[in-house]
């Protein structure tokens, strides 16, 4: 039972809004991270795209 709780609270961490990237905070981030499996906003995920280095 305690197994459960410790990982839906890891989980739920995972959903704060701070960019890995640039380390602001955004709504984007956690529907980022649902569609694409990462914490980045939407301006850091364009300039990923465009400058992919």
């Amino acid at each position: 039972m305690t197994e459960d709780k410790i990982t839906k609270e890891i989980i739920l961490d995972d959903f704060d809004d701070f960019c890995d990237e640039c380390k602001n905070e955004h709504e984007s981030v956690s529907q980022n991270l649902i569609l694409t499996g990462f914490k980045i906003c939407e301006s850091c995920r364009i300039s990923k795209t465009i400058f992919p280095i």
